[in-house]
């Protein structure tokens, strides 16, 4: 062997434990990650720093068994930045054996990553990450320089890499999917009844400590049985859903919607007083009176009936939500003996 071969050998071994070294180091820190979406900044800062690469994205498999801890609504707006959403067909023609992707060919690229994704690349990476054996997500590394990566490039530490962070993001995972579990409601996704409860004791502190008022919504879904009876369970569940996503996309960001049981959710209206209360119900209502259902082929009115409490005064979530509970019943008895 030449001493040129030998230092050759000398040199790639030294490159070789400095990237072992980098990423351990990122391990390090992402295995310190309490949640999801502080292990993915960790991660994407962490390689772009470690290896100054141009840019880091992470594409998301949609939809996958986790895709609820991913929606909108419980992401942040740094995590909704940093990540893509992409199908696991197109996700597959880049990883169909789970290996690494490199390219600097970017004019034959398959046309599925967002071009926004690609402006100053050269060149890009695709890192599969797998949970569970499926395949869930990739790692987009992207490079303005044209030979950073290659398909004739070795891809053995960037292997080790897809591993370590499919795991390290699987047991963040589990966490998560707990806790998502104890204080969200699957069917619809919005927080239950429990993290309703210790966001009203909140509420009640703040207003005891600091006068900062608020007001709730006892929300009821009219003739919900009659919907159940003549569409079926499935359509109920639709409702129930629809009835949710739009409660949430009509409040404001520092509100709070819940599903107390059943057909019944309660918002927690931020700063609000009685009579700011009423007029929110009043719009809430009237949306879905002009909103009705598209469901199959059939067009379902959904209707709801909103009771409201104000926290003037009130010493407890309990009595809070009898004021709202018995305004719901007088509303609905009166729209009854309007009808007869």
């Amino acid at each position: 062997m030449s001493e040129l071969e030998i230092e050759q050998l000398i040199a790639n071994s030294k490159a070789n434990e400095n990237i072992a070294l980098k990423l351990f180091e990122i391990e390090k820190e992402v295995l310190e990650s309490k949640s999801c979406e502080e292990l993915i900044q960790r991660l994407l800062n962490s390689i772009q720093q470690k290896f100054d690469i141009t840019s880091i994205t992470l594409l998301l498999v949609e939809p996958t068994p986790i895709s609820y801890l991913f929606n909108e609504r419980l992401q942040s707006n740094w995590q909704q930045r940093h990540s893509n959403k992409i199908s696991l067909e197109q996700l597959k023609a880049f990883h169909h054996d789970s290996k690494p992707f490199l390219t600097n060919d970017l004019d034959n690229l398959p046309a599925v990553i967002p071009t926004e994704l690609l402006i100053e690349a050269q060149s890009i990476a695709l890192i599969p990450l797998i949970l569970e054996g499926q395949l869930f997500g990739s790692l987009l590394f992207s490079d303005r320089d044209k030979s950073r990566f290659s398909n004739i490039l070795g891809t053995f530490h960037l292997e080790q890499l897809a591993t370590k962070v499919s795991l390290c993001l699987s047991n963040v995972l589990i966490r998560e999917q707990l806790e998502y579990m104890a204080h969200y409601d699957r069917l619809t996704g919005v927080a239950n009844r429990r993290l309703m409860e210790m966001y009203i004791a909140e509420e009640l502190v703040r207003q005891q400590r600091y006068g900062v008022p608020f007001s709730l919504l006892f929300v009821d879904c009219d003739d919900f049985k009659q919907v159940n009876d003549r569409y079926g369970h499935d359509c109920g569940d639709r409702v129930l859903t629809y009835i949710a996503t739009n409660l949430q996309g009509l409040i404001r960001e520092n509100d709070r919607c819940f599903r107390f049981a059943g057909d019944e959710f309660v918002v927690v209206l931020a700063s609000q007083k009685h009579q700011e209360a009423e007029l929110a119900a009043i719009r809430l209502s009237e949306f879905f009176i002009k909103n009705p259902m598209h469901y199959q082929q059939a067009v379902v009115p959904v209707t709801i009936t909103c009771g409201v409490a104000a926290s003037d005064g009130k010493r407890s979530m309990d009595e809070l939500l009898k004021e709202a509970d018995t305004h719901l019943y007088r509303l609905k008895n009166n729209r009854k003996q309007l009808l007869v």
